[in-house]
């Protein structure tokens, strides 16, 4: 399965396609909407969430509810195109010359603003702006949303949190995190973006809550940005999933790519990650028991995988978001053109993006989970799928 996407930030539309997806999965517009609703809200957002309401329509690969084998096509249209201003169909035309738009020429340090114009020789960075935006990430939870009904479909959830934004955060992040998650694991990870879901932060404390709150107005008022910390559990994942072979097919490898793809991402780890460089063998590794006629673990401290192959322990995926670029408050750059220093511009965007992007970091591992589960248990249609499920 694999899925990809085409579109700009402020041209007309976002489209999507995905291959791969089994014939007979039941899927709606509606089921797909609803992460795209959460991927809107959330506390520290920028002006563009107030008119813009995301809805995928599905066009190709879908009939009667249920899909069929085929290419799966989604789009959706950009309201800021048709409504923020009239000025966008000329500055994102498609044809012409563009002799009557004004060229960005100033990069924002920190964008792809300057490596996209230093790859693709533009002369203007508004093609820069425009594709890398993560904008884009709305059509990939629009994507992964169907990746993620498949999985569900077979018992496998998915479920995403905030532990820390700027220097607000769990005075232990791994144990107070673990005391505070790991007993909501036992009724399925969507349980943990519910409960998230209920915080303007998505944050699971309230009191955390209410201080990353204050600190983003702290920052809205200094016109600067934050970011943080987060993470996402995969419960009902079977044994198996990856491999040790070859390098490319450890299943944490594959979850660290898609992650570290997504705009913004700056770091990866799985379960106590980086936390178990800092402590001795004996309180790293997760004992194993036999217990009911199966191996289990005692603990969790490696994130449900072991050797690149998943262990039937609740996958634990967290990773840190830097600051985003685009500041109220300029910096320091170059005019591209006449090679002086100046101040940054400013592009519409949110002081705290983390709370949006805890969904798209949820959406993006989806498609590598479905991935795994397919090579293992694949078949051309979710009824032959089953019928080799039973017999794991």
């Amino acid at each position: 399965m694999r899925y990809l996407t085409a579109g700009e930030s402020h041209g007309p539309q976002l489209t999507g396609i995905i291959e791969g997806i089994p014939a007979g999965l039941p899927i709606t517009e509606d089921e797909i909407a609803l992460h795209l609703a959460r991927r809107q809200k959330g506390y520290g957002r920028g002006g563009r969430m107030a008119f813009e309401k995301d809805r995928a329509e599905i066009l190709s690969g879908v009939r009667f509810g249920k899909t069929t084998g085929a290419p799966i096509a989604l789009q959706m249209p950009n309201r800021a195109f048709e409504k923020d201003d009239a000025n966008w169909p000329k500055v994102m035309a498609k044809e012409g010359d563009g002799s009557d738009v004004d060229p960005i020429t100033v990069p924002r340090p920190g964008h792809a603003d300057l490596t996209g114009v230093q790859k693709y020789r533009y002369d203007d960075i508004r093609p820069s702006i425009e594709r890398s935006s993560a904008r884009e990430t709305a059509m990939r939870v629009a994507c992964s949303s169907i990746a993620r009904k498949l999985l569900k479909h077979f018992g496998i959830e998915i479920g995403g949190h905030v532990t820390c934004i700027g220097s607000i955060g769990y005075e232990d992040p791994w144990e107070d995190v673990r005391n505070l998650v790991d007993p909501m694991l036992d009724d399925g990870a969507e349980s943990v973006f519910r409960a998230a879901d209920e915080s303007e932060v998505r944050c699971l404390d309230q009191e955390l809550t209410q201080q990353m709150r204050d600190e983003i107005i702290v920052r809205r008022k200094e016109g600067s940005s934050l970011g943080g910390h987060w993470e996402v559990l995969v419960t009902g994942l079977p044994t198996g999933l990856g491999s040790f072979v070859h390098w490319d097919r450890k299943l944490d490898g594959q979850l660290a790519q898609a992650v570290m793809g997504t705009q913004a991402m700056k770091g990866v780890e799985i379960g106590q990650g980086f936390e178990s460089g800092r402590r001795h063998g004996q309180i790293v590794h997760d004992e194993i028991t036999h217990e009911d006629g199966k191996f289990k673990r005692r603990t969790n401290r490696m994130g449900g995988i072991e050797g690149g192959i998943s262990t039937g322990m609740p996958l634990i995926v967290r990773g840190v978001m830097k600051p985003i670029p685009t500041m109220l408050t300029p910096i320091s750059t170059v005019d591209m053109n006449t090679k002086e220093e100046k101040d940054t511009r400013y592009e519409r965007s949110d002081v705290c993006a983390l709370p949006r992007a805890i969904v798209v970091m949820e959406s993006v591992i989806a498609p590598v989970l479905a991935n795994a589960f397919l090579e293992k248990f694949g078949g051309d249609s979710v009824e032959e799928i089953e019928e080799r499920y039973q017999q794991h």
